[in-house]
């Protein structure tokens, strides 16, 4: 049974910084690509940022491009979101997904992703 188990959200003001953190349990984490989604009241659930599964190639939304890092320690099977100069646009639920094993389209496709985490959230202030 595989886990996904976020944490790091909380309120921040505008300008400030996250980390979120997702442990993974349950199969060969270093195996799997990893994604970061969001989903604001009303709104569709949106990619983030995405990780291969060696960490070598990452993958982000155009909205956080130079402000969100995302990166992975399989020897610690945890994968995070690194986040700075955030803006009340950015408050969401975050949730960290698993990829599914051998698919190598878009980081941004939903429907390929496995498993999901509770979510945590991130509200950012004015």
């Amino acid at each position: 049974q595989v886990q996904l188990v976020e944490s790091g959200g909380g309120l921040v003001q505008a300008g400030g910084s996250l980390r979120l953190s997702c442990a993974a349990s349950g199969r060969t984490f270093s195996s799997y690509a990893m994604g970061w989604f969001r989903q604001a009241p009303g709104k569709e659930r949106e990619f983030v940022a995405g990780i291969s599964w060696s960490g070598v190639s990452t993958y982000y939304a155009d909205s956080v491009k130079g402000r969100f890092t995302i990166s992975r320690d399989n020897a610690k099977n945890t994968v995070y979101l690194q986040m700075n100069s955030l803006k009340p646009e950015d408050t969401a639920v975050y949730y960290c997904a698993e990829r599914s094993l051998g698919y190598s389209g878009s980081y941004s496709y939903t429907a390929k992703y496995d498993y999901w985490g509770q979510g945590t959230q991130v509200t950012v202030s004015s």
